[in-house]
């Protein structure tokens, strides 16, 4: 196995590569408004480092979120198109999921919050680090608020409705990668988990307007 991981969901562009006993190269960046210039040249460090090739890889795991529109569709797409190119399978893992089998909590129940702007959150409840009971769903911090840990981005923004922080505050690579190889992730189709719709959709025909004289024309 040589498996290629990615998740671009949060502002991290985090990039690894797994031989199937362990990771043995990962890139992560973080900047939220720039992942499809970081992506590929994060996937050509992790190849370089291991002396590989795009030819070698196996298998492709991506996290598919939620997260904002225009990150996740890079990740995707990308994703989808190595592995028709190359003909080998996507994985796709919820991001959520990802953050919570890096949780750095003791034990007991936890939860899971990433940023979705507009001052939401995108959500996860979770039983244990590999057990998810609620979510993934959007909505306000302070109709989420609880005293329980919160991993991810979503409690250091929100400190107010989530006081118990837990690190770490983004996913990474390394950890899908890990999850998909060892069997352990709840895999699902590499689709975008939104949850809702993009900011941009496309404007609706607009009604013609009849003029005064065109009004008074008998038809």
């Amino acid at each position: 196995m040589l498996l290629l991981a990615f998740d671009t969901a949060t502002p991290a562009i985090t990039v690894a590569l797994h031989d199937g006993t362990s990771v043995v190269a990962t890139s992560t960046v973080v900047d939220a408004m720039r992942h499809g210039e970081l992506l590929v040249p994060g996937i050509a460090s992790v190849l370089d480092q291991a002396g590989a090739d795009r030819t070698d890889l196996t298998d492709i795991a991506v996290g598919v979120g939620p997260g904002p529109f225009t990150g996740l569709r890079v990740g995707l797409m990308t994703a989808r198109t190595l592995g028709h190119v190359l003909d080998i399978p996507v994985h796709g893992v919820c991001t959520l999921d990802v953050l919570a089998a890096a949780a750095e909590v003791d034990s007991g129940p936890f939860c899971v919050a990433t940023d979705a702007r507009r001052k939401e959150v995108y959500w996860g409840r979770y039983a244990d680090r590999h057990t998810r009971v609620d979510g993934p769903l959007v909505d306000r911090p302070d109709a989420l608020a609880t005293a329980d840990p919160v991993v991810g981005r979503g409690a250091v923004l929100y400190p107010t409705a989530f006081p118990t922080a837990a690190g770490p505050v983004d996913p990474d690579a390394a950890v899908l990668a890990d999850l998909v190889a060892s069997g352990t992730a709840k895999v699902v189709p590499a689709t975008p988990l939104y949850l809702r719709r993009p900011d941009a959709v496309e404007p609706r025909s607009r009604k013609r307007v009849l003029t005064a004289r065109e009004e008074r024309v008998p038809s």
